[in-house]
């Protein structure tokens, strides 16, 4: 009998070890990590036009035919060279007249001037009144007026030929010539366009937010700025903030902001287009893996590892998405154990053999970040 109960007691040993045995293979081993805290470079981009730092119209201020063409398209000139020749020969024939004019009120002045120095005389003599005296001052100060108006005349005579000498008026290259020589120009007709692209504006727009946080945060201090081309290739040199406009546009919300950019090699032409580039920093962001997340209706999910390795579901809340990782915000402390991957096979409440892993050796694009 006292075999038996031995005999009985052993195999209930046997059978709960077994048991144990059986539990305990049934957990599977997962690798889980701890969040890494890190300084993480991003950047941000924003379309933007691209202007020479100088670009103006060439117009007629006079009505004229092209008698001669001095440049052509893209022919780079220098300040006050000659561009364009209208036909002065009306405006030489109103100079002459605008000339004989002006020396015909001259002999009227000298004549008026003598005539008052003789009234003059005969006042003194009592020979004519003073009214006498007076009508003959006014008739100086008339023909006096009439030289004036003549000079100017002339002088405006003058104007109209030094206008059809049109003339650069800074360095810079010829755009499009619309007009040949021949051509009828009216006044204020557009004869080409200058430009001077040795240094580029690029104007770009933030949305009142961005800007908030340009203005407060911790990258406020970002005055240099890449751009990146049509092509999508970086253009070679950087740029450098300069000034933002005092208002925001009603029709869209945004401000513009504006950066200068050298141009030595004239890679870069008034009115093309690009993205400027703003490299900014988080400091000491916590950062998880994008497959250690699941989403349940829009909301992001991670799986806690207690030390006991029960996994618990946990709403965390991000700041940004990058390619690899999130920049977590709230909902996780840097201390803390996450499953790494496999959370789309899991339950909360499942338990797991944790397999704790370095998170930069398993992803190291996140150190790189």
């Amino acid at each position: 009998m006292k075999n038996s109960q031995i005999l009985f007691l052993a195999l209930c040993l046997m059978t709960a070890s077994c048991d144990s045995k059986k539990e305990t293979d049934s957990v599977d081993t997962h690798r889980v990590v701890t969040p890494v805290v890190q300084d993480v470079a991003y950047s941000s981009e924003y379309v933007a036009e691209i202007h020479s730092v100088k670009n103006v119209e060439l117009r007629s201020k006079v009505k004229g035919f092209i008698e001669k063409n001095y440049v052509d398209e893209g022919q780079t000139v220098k300040k006050g060279q000659l561009l364009f020749e209208l036909s002065t020969l009306e405006f030489e024939k109103e100079l002459q007249k605008a000339a004989a004019l002006y020396k015909n009120a001259v002999a009227d002045l000298k004549a008026a001037e003598v005539e008052l120095a003789n009234v003059k005389l005969l006042v003194e003599k009592d020979i004519v009144s003073k009214a006498e005296l007076h009508v003959t001052q006014a008739k100086v100060e008339a023909a006096r007026a009439d030289v004036e108006e003549a000079s100017a005349n002339k002088e405006k005579a003058a104007l109209h030929i030094a206008f059809a000498y049109i003339k650069a008026p800074f360095d810079g290259v010829i755009n499009r010539l619309p007009n040949k020589v021949g051509s009828l120009i009216q006044e204020d007709d557009m004869l080409t366009s200058i430009s001077d692209n040795r240094e580029v504006f690029a104007y770009f727009n933030l949305s009142e937010i961005d800007y908030l946080n340009y203005i407060t945060g911790e990258n406020k201090e970002i005055k240099t700025v890449g751009l990146k081309l049509a092509n999508n290739m970086l253009y070679g040199h950087e740029g450098k903030i300069e000034t933002i406009e005092s208002e925001f546009d009603r029709s869209t919300g945004n401000i513009a902001f504006r950066a200068r950019f050298p141009n030595p090699d004239a890679i870069l032409k008034h009115g093309s287009n690009g993205k400027i580039v703003v490299k900014k920093q988080l400091k000491n962001a916590l950062l998880v893996p994008q497959k250690s997340t699941f989403e349940i209706q829009d909301k992001l999910y991670v799986f806690v590892v207690s030390p006991e390795g029960v996994l618990k579901q946990r709403n965390i809340i991000a700041k940004m998405r990058f390619e690899d990782f999130y920049v977590v915000e709230s909902g996780l402390s840097k201390d803390e154990n996450l499953l790494f991957e496999g959370a789309e096979n899991e339950r909360d409440g499942n338990k797991i053999h944790p397999e704790p892993v370095d998170l930069l050796k398993v992803m190291p694009l996140a150190s790189k970040n």
